[in-house]
């Protein structure tokens, strides 16, 4: 079984890096989700705005090209947006389970 291990060929041994930072994970979501849902106005606006900004200097600071940053950005606005919604259907979480 050594053997098969160390004997791969290149292209299974070697591969490109792809960026995946952990601000755009679930967790992310749903804080973001959950802190524009309580912001209002300005507030949101600028909180969004920053969240979105702090995401893509991230995927640029990982190598991420900048057009593939955009995409990134937007499947997270995107994702933030369908959290906003299933938020806003099931209604508050009772007061133990809020986070």
């Amino acid at each position: 079984m050594a053997t098969e291990m160390t004997c791969r060929p290149a292209a299974l041994s070697e591969g490109v890096v792809i960026a995946f930072p952990s601000g755009t994970g679930t967790a992310n979501i749903e804080r973001c989700a959950r802190e524009l849902g309580r912001r209002h106005g300005a507030d949101a606006i600028e909180f969004w705005r920053a969240e979105c900004r702090r995401i893509a200097d991230q995927l640029l600071a990982a190598g991420m090209p900048e057009s593939d940053v955009g995409e990134r950005v937007l499947q997270f606005q995107q994702d933030v947006q369908i959290e906003l919604v299933l938020n806003h259907q099931n209604g508050p979480l009772p007061k133990s389970q809020n986070r």
